[in-house]
């Protein structure tokens, strides 16, 4: 049971839906024991799961959001390592080295297989995105989808085929259009990325660009998703730092003080 303890923590989190078929698939017939222990764990199904559940992830654990995180994690970097009809090493690497990180060695081997059946199979995204949307706040899939651009971003280069996926996955987790253009241009670089990092136009005024700035420096702040940990809290302070970067940018090209 070890190394699924996750797998079971995160089934307590969540309903079953498409997510927990999907993981059914992959764990086969030892499935069926850890739906059992998982109905068992508070919030689990047999606690009334559909009816009691909340949105904001007020009423979980720290660890079963972690737990949330780490599967949703999985199930999407699937989608976007094969946007570009390649499985690269890079890209698998990143992921692991993040899980390492983020989740201890321990959870390594399991995730790891897991990610690999996942991209043998179709990842039906619009089926999987709203069950995230529904169990994760807003700024923890906010960080989740800035992990996911940088997948693309692990071979040193972002094709417009994972750009195009990229942006699905945001609309289908719920992510407004601004906050899923922001991120995608921290590392998507074309004309005017500061400005869409910061989520506005050339033509806003230099006082719409402070205010701008605060506004961003507020929804990324690293403080926003502490319930997942003190390493994914690294991980936000990177986004944070980006968000300070595009400010800087821009107020260089103006000469702003």
């Amino acid at each position: 049971m070890g190394s699924f303890k996750w797998i079971a923590g995160f089934l307590g989190w969540v309903s079953f839906g498409p997510i927990g078929a999907l993981l059914g698939y992959l764990a086969g017939s030892a499935f069926d024991s850890y739906i059992d222990m998982a109905r068992q764990l508070p919030g689990g199904e047999q606690s009334g799961t559909s009816q009691r559940r909340t949105q904001g992830n007020t009423r979980y654990s720290a660890s079963e959001q972690r737990n949330s995180f780490l599967v949703s994690l999985l199930v999407l970097s699937a989608a976007v390592i094969k946007a570009d009809g390649k499985t690269l090493q890079a890209e698998l690497d990143y992921v692991k080295d993040f899980i390492r990180k983020n989740f201890g060695e321990a959870a390594v081997p399991e995730a790891m297989r897991m990610l690999e059946q996942l991209t043998r199979q179709e990842v039906n995204i619009y089926s999987v995105g709203p069950q995230i949307a529904r169990y994760m706040n807003y700024s923890q899939r906010l960080q989740l989808f800035h992990y996911l651009v940088q997948i693309a971003m692990a071979d040193g280069r972002f094709e417009k085929s994972e750009k195009s996926v990229l942006e699905a996955i945001g609309t289908t987790i719920g992510l407004g259009t601004a906050d899923v253009n922001s991120v995608i241009s921290m590392f998507y670089k074309e004309t005017n990325s500061a400005y869409t990092v910061l989520e506005i136009s050339p033509s806003a005024t230099d006082e719409e660009v402070r205010s701008a700035y605060r506004r961003m420096a507020m929804k990324n702040h690293p403080d926003k998703v502490a319930t997942l940990g003190p390493e994914v809290q690294k991980a936000a302070a990177e986004k944070f730092r980006q968000v300070q970067e595009a400010y800087e940018s821009i107020k260089k090209e103006r000469g702003m003080n």
